[in-house]
Parts: C-alpha cells; structure tokens; sequence
C-alpha cells in the first residue's frame, strides 16, 4: 500500500497513549468476543481493553513481558490472560471474526467459498 496523504490521515492512530491501543471502534468490535466475568469466585477486577491494549503493545514493540510500561496491568496479570486466550483458542476465535469482517465489508461473502490450497511438502523424499 502507498502512503498518500489521505492513507495516512484516515490509519493515524493519534487517540491512544500508544499507536497499538485500541480505537473506541476496534474495541467494539472485540469486546462481544471476550470471556464474560465468572459468576464465582472474586469479581473482576481488571479492564479486558487494557489487557488487549498491553498485549497488542508487546506485539507491536517486542518488548519483554517485564518491560511493559506502568500504564498496563501489571505483566503477570496480563501474561496470565494471553497465555489462557491462547489455549482455549480465543485468539483465533478473534482472527476469525475480523476476517469475516473485513469480507463482508469488502461486498464479499462473509466464508471463503474456495478449497483451501494444499501445499506441497519442503524437503527431501526418503526413498
């Protein structure tokens, strides 16, 4: 994509703290797909959009689990959740959804209608 003046005005990302903070939009978006409160145990007590904001910060920079700024919950807390959205596949659950999206935006059916392509295998046949 070429940044023309027009791209650049309508991607700035000048409302957050960080570039990768989440649009009062984007969260919009995210927000039905996250897990709802246990009706159990202590209350929450920690906002999901900063968890998501820290975790798109640490993706954005590289920065390490430890280094991530005092404005974000604390590391392990947001460790804590990345590492359990991960395993119960959450994250793909999100992927999923915003491709969807993004198709029916675009004028498209919202699943691809096409086979997925088989790639063949790298390497070496033994034989």
């Amino acid at each position: 994509m070429t940044w023309t003046e027009i791209t650049r005005r309508h991607y700035r990302r000048a409302a957050g703290r960080y570039a990768s903070d989440l649009t009062d939009g984007e969260w919009a978006l995210l927000a039905p797909l996250m897990p709802a409160a246990s009706v159990i145990g202590r209350p929450r007590e920690t906002d999901l959009r900063s968890v998501m904001d820290a975790i798109l910060y640490i993706a954005s920079t590289g920065c390490q689990w430890r280094q991530l700024p005092r404005e974000f919950p604390p590391y392990s807390t947001v460790q804590g959740y990345f590492y359990a959205w991960s395993r119960e596949g959450r994250f793909s659950a999100i992927n999923h959804a915003l491709v969807m999206a993004a198709r029916e935006k675009a004028g498209r059916e919202a699943s691809p209608t096409a086979p997925p392509r088989i790639l063949p295998q790298s390497g070496c046949s033994s034989g």
